[in-house]
């Protein structure tokens, strides 16, 4: 390949700088044309034109093909035929006990009073909370299971609505992550790294994808209020893009019943007229910026007064549920009328599924049960069973459950032994990394399966190991992305959801 001298007089003609001269200052920057140009066909170039295109990968290389920027046949994404065109991820902010959910132990008796090392064959037991204990009594649940559905899949009498659609579902029971401790392991659960400052999987997606509705943003957050007084804390980058452009990270909604995105209306005595006016003046300073320095920040502000100016008026038709026959709210529960409940959000979500949101993100928190597990946990089935149970079925009624991607879970599990002191009503679990249950649902998931197993202890993994990487790559590859070739130049790294580990898609839970 023949090469360039990287200055101004050894640009090739077929270059032209008007283009976008922000394009001309990157390639003198770094790279010759044929070089920059040929790493974005492999995916290496695409932050820059990201940032210089538009709000994801897919339109960027799009758009500069159609400027002959790049090869006909460049855009390569999607990288494969997509089951599913978004997604709805339910997170169970804590670790919800898959011993007293999903993972059925009938063996277990209450009179296993001794230590799990000398039962279990002397595995690492110090976890968390209970690191101080020298015995670890045996506490099996003490709610009823019944096999439910073609697979007769084990299920908690604390989840009956969920039961009545388990043939939908893809119940992974041997989910296993790195960290024992809640926000490493979140932040696991939700970026693929233990370490803060990664794009979000909604951020990754997005800037995959892009979008659908360009009057709505790609990735939506909703946080749902407490069924109980306390949760974990919950932070923005949980949802933030990382090193990726700004304009993929999520935008949360809020959840108190007021205005659904803060600052969105106009001030009063301002039209929609004046605001266009003024939003124009503003944008024209923003490009001659962008124009001067190239800075992806700037062009990401420009993107997102833009689409500020688009959501006054979608979202509020978004939120307006009053339009929903009661039979819909009667679906979804009691709650779903009460804005920021996780019924709310769920019948949000499906709506946001109709009208072409990409990811949308409902955190549900209070899960983490040390103690009063017996008292506490069927306060939080409760407040989630119906809704997950209503989401499922009336995507799956409108047509939009075969495409749409719906997964269910926390960060981690809980033991089999108790943490503290125990009685034969009262008991509480530790954190759990080794062996926990998530559950997955339309989008080409095969369904009413039983996917992986714990040992008799629901301690490790037993049989088909799920990680939370492996977890990512399957989400990702039902999307149409293949996790190895959606990458992001940072740090002299390509950059990926599923980092540097081995990560691999498990094709046991695919129809």
């Amino acid at each position: 390949m023949s090469q360039f001298r990287c200055d101004p007089h050894h640009v090739p003609a077929s270059f032209d700088p008007k283009v976008d001269p922000g394009l001309r200052r990157e390639y003198l920057r770094h790279e010759t044309r044929r070089q920059f140009f040929g790493q974005v066909a492999k995916g290496l170039g695409g932050a820059a034109l990201a940032s210089l295109f538009g709000n994801s990968l897919v339109g960027a290389l799009a758009q500069a093909e159609s400027k002959g920027l790049v090869p006909a046949g460049a855009r390569q994404l999607p990288h494969m035929a997509p089951r599913a065109k978004r997604a709805i991820y339910l997170v169970m902010g804590g670790g919800p006990s898959q011993l007293d959910t999903w993972d059925y132990k009938p063996e277990l008796q209450l009179d296993m009073d001794m230590p799990l090392s000398v039962l279990n064959g002397g595995f690492e037991l110090r976890m968390g909370m209970a690191s101080a204990q020298t015995k670890f009594p045996i506490q099996p649940s003490v709610f009823k299971f019944q096999q439910h559905g073609r697979a007769r899949t084990w299920v908690s009498e604390l989840l009956p609505w969920t039961a009545k659609v388990v043939d939908e579902l893809a119940v992974i029971n041997s989910m296993h992550t790195d960290s024992v401790n809640h926000d490493p392991a979140i932040t696991m659960m939700l970026t693929g790294n233990t370490q803060a400052g990664k794009p979000s999987v909604g951020a990754w997606i997005s800037y995959g994808l892009g979008s659908v509705n360009e009057n709505l943003p790609t990735f939506v957050v909703l946080t749902s209020r407490l069924a109980d007084a306390a949760g974990e804390a919950i932070f923005s980058r949980l949802w933030g893009s990382g090193f990726l452009p700004p304009s993929h990270g999520g935008v949360s909604f809020r959840s108190d019943g007021g205005d659904p995105v803060v600052y969105l209306n106009d001030p009063a005595g301002m039209d929609r007229e004046q605001k266009r006016l003024m939003l124009d003046g503003v944008q024209a300073l923003n490009r001659v910026t962008y124009e001067e320095v190239g800075d992806p920040e700037t062009h990401a502000r420009i993107e997102q007064y833009e689409m500020a100016f688009r959501l006054q008026s979608s979202v509020p038709e978004l939120t307006d549920l009053s339009q929903e026959p009661a039979e819909t709210f009667e679906l979804y529960g009691p709650n779903s009328r009460i804005p920021g409940s996780f019924a709310h959000n769920c019948l949000l979500a499906r709506r946001m599924a109709e009208r072409g949101v990409r990811f949308t993100q409902i955190f549900h928190r209070g899960w983490d049960h040390h103690g009063k597990l017996p008292e506490k946990l069927p306060k939080l089935c409760t407040d989630v069973d119906q809704p997950c149970y209503a989401l499922i079925t009336d995507l799956k009624r409108r047509g939009l459950l075969d495409d749409t991607l719906v997964f269910w879970g926390g960060e981690f599990g809980r033991t089999v032994y108790s943490e503290g002191v125990k009685t034969r009503d009262s008991y509480g679990r530790d954190h759990h990394p080794k062996c926990f249950t998530m559950w997955a649902a339309g989008g080409g998931i095969k369904p009413g399966i039983v996917y992986g197993q714990s040992d008799d202890f629901s301690y490790n993994v037993a049989r088909d190991p799920v990680h939370v990487r492996d977890f990512h790559a399957t989400v990702l590859h039902q999307l149409g992305l293949d996790h190895n070739r959606l990458t992001f130049k940072f740090q002299g790294l390509d950059q990926k959801l599923t980092g540097t580990n081995p990560a691999h898609v498990v094709k046991g839970l695919l129809a």
